[in-house]
């Protein structure tokens, strides 16, 4: 089938370069020329694993980048719409929609056969039918069901991940506003076989997203709380506490042979700095606020949004237990990135940490292998060091903020173990041993009456050391 699909960024450039995989010929429309030039040359602009190669693969064959719109849905049969809807604090920007929308429905006056619009970006229910194809039938003076469909098909692709995802789904979400648009859809993913695939109306697509993605970070909201009770409490560790809860057989479920399976959402009970990203934070604010307008409290969302705004202080308040002065501190940051295999800065809980540290007087320096431009750009005039590598982070530190899982900084123990003065880690993700450095704090662990002695030892060779 001919797909055009407008937008290049995660979604619409990691749906179409896999679609185009799976045999399927792709336009992928992009407004930024620079963009356009390096898929043509089948090099990704983002980071994202598996991406390059699958470019190179389809390049010239069953994939080309244009920044022509009307050309590229003129010769298709299916077009996705892929582009961003950012949260401004109040509901998400739906300008990026109603543009595209707008020019597809002008190409679409000029077609004389039937055409399928699906909207592939998260957007809020009711976005589908009561914006899209009002503004497709006017600028087309053409009808919904006669001659253009309209479709809904959300993406639940991980960053850094999105590739496999995308080609192993879990399910097709696929909503339309009749079967005759389903059924051009899931022509579209006939390619993927036995993948369970559910038919629903749009709206219902578009709500079944936004639980998707609320229902995780709910879970990790939930771990957070736990974690930072845990914290008040001696001897307690919500690693453990949460390695104990995830053995209800209804969360690992036991076979008949004895084999117990560990589904991958428990990944998402454990306890951390927070959660970031262009995912989380912009949909459950945008189903909060979407609930509201309709008079429907959401005290639940509400909590979870608010756990996670102070999950990066904890950090701040684990280092404080040990009286640092930050005006005298070198304090080493390790990722950038709101989560490892990927340079995606949006909503990292190091962004705050950071601000924070540099603004209280600390010499702060910065480490992720991807994210340090981004970074950059965010944290604009604020005086901090950026680095790749990680030795050269962390060398003279006071403090070693764990903030990315990156699975370069497990190396970070035997790094700085033959230190004559130990720096205090803070393990803002619990990827470390405890044991494995003298001065350790990690988010959701209490007093550990065990690790007294080493600890008074520690500080007590910093203490002459300095």
């Amino acid at each position: 089938m001919r797909i055009a699909v407008i937008g290049g960024g995660y979604v619409g450039l990691v749906s179409g370069a896999c679609l185009a995989e799976k045999g399927h010929e792709v336009l992928i429309v992009e407004l930024n020329e620079d963009k356009v030039c390096q898929i043509n040359k089948g090099i990704s602009p983002i980071h994202e694993e598996g991406l390059d190669d699958i470019l190179q693969s389809v390049l010239g064959n069953n994939l080309q980048a244009t920044t022509n719109l009307e050309d590229a849905v003129a010769v298709s049969d299916l077009t996705m719409i892929a582009v961003g809807t950012p949260f401004d604090g109040d509901e998400i920007d739906l300008s990026q929609i109603e543009g595209a929308s707008i020019a597809i429905g002008q190409t679409l006056k000029k077609l004389n056969r039937y055409h399928v619009v699906v909207v592939k970006s998260t957007v809020v229910p009711g976005t589908s039918d009561d914006l899209v194809t009002p503004l497709l039938e006017k600028h087309s003076g053409k009808k919904l069901g006669e001659d253009f469909g309209v479709g809904m098909n959300p993406e639940f692709l991980r960053e850094g991940c999105a590739v496999s995802d995308f080609m192993n789904p879990d399910r097709i979400v696929i909503g339309g506003n009749d079967d005759r648009a389903r059924e051009r859809m899931r022509d579209v993913y006939a390619p993927f076989g036995s993948t369970d695939k559910v038919f629903v109306n749009n709206r219902t697509a578009e709500m079944i997203k936004y639980a998707s993605n609320s229902l995780l970070a709910t879970l990790i909201s939930f771990s957070n709380e736990i974690g930072n009770l845990c914290n008040a409490v001696s001897d307690v560790d919500v690693v453990d506490v949460l390695a104990g809860v995830k053995l209800d057989k209804r969360l690992s479920p036991i076979m008949d042979n004895g084999q117990r399976i560990t589904p991958e959402i428990n990944s998402y009970l454990a306890a951390g700095c927070g959660f970031g990203g262009s995912c989380f934070p912009k949909d459950v604010n945008a189903l909060r606020v979407y609930g509201q307008r309709r008079n429907v409290a959401m005290p639940v969302l509400d909590a979870v949004m608010e756990t996670n705004a102070d999950q990066p202080q904890q950090m701040l308040a684990l280092m404080q237990k040990h009286n640092i002065n930050l005006k005298r501190s070198k304090v080493a940051v390790l990722g950038l990135a709101f989560k490892p295999g990927t340079d995606d800065i949006r909503e990292s809980p190091a962004l705050p940490l950071v601000t924070h540290l540099a603004s209280s007087g600390a010499d702060v320096v910065c480490c992720d292998p991807v994210a340090i431009e981004e970074t950059r750009h965010a944290l604009g005039d604020i005086e901090v060091t950026y680095t790749k590598s990680m030795l050269d982070a962390i060398e003279d530190a006071d403090v070693i903020m764990l903030v990315t899982s990156w699975p370069e900084f497990a190396d970070l123990p035997a790094l700085i173990a033959p230190w004559k003065k130990q720096p205090l880690v803070i393990d803002g993700r619990r990827m470390l041993k405890a044991e494995s450095v003298a001065l350790y704090e990690g988010i959701g662990r209490g007093n550990q009456s065990i690790n007294a002695d080493v600890k008074s030892n520690a500080l007590d060779q910093a203490a002459s050391a300095a």
